[in-house]
């Protein structure tokens, strides 16, 4: 019984950051923070979360690089 609650409100608390990320999505928000940690705790109990939290991951990684990429062109145009 204690372990169904706690599924229960693993899910709830999931599917609810996974809410807000989206929400800050369309408005100024830290998305990119919410959306993850939601998958995360989905990902716990369903494996459609796992394989949307892997493509997460990977979408972050990318976009660090481009901006790592890009930083380094500002700083050596600037000298």
């Amino acid at each position: 019984m204690l372990s169904k609650m706690k599924n229960t409100l693993l899910i709830i608390l999931g599917f609810s950051l996974m809410i807000i990320g989206i929400v800050f999505i369309l408005l100024p928000g830290p998305a990119f923070l919410f959306l993850p940690v939601g998958l995360a705790i989905l990902s716990l109990q369903f494996d459609w979360a796992k394989v949307w939290l892997k493509r997460c991951q990977r979408m972050m990684r990318k976009s660090a690089v481009q901006l790592d990429k890009l930083l380094l062109k500002i700083k050596y145009r600037n000298r």
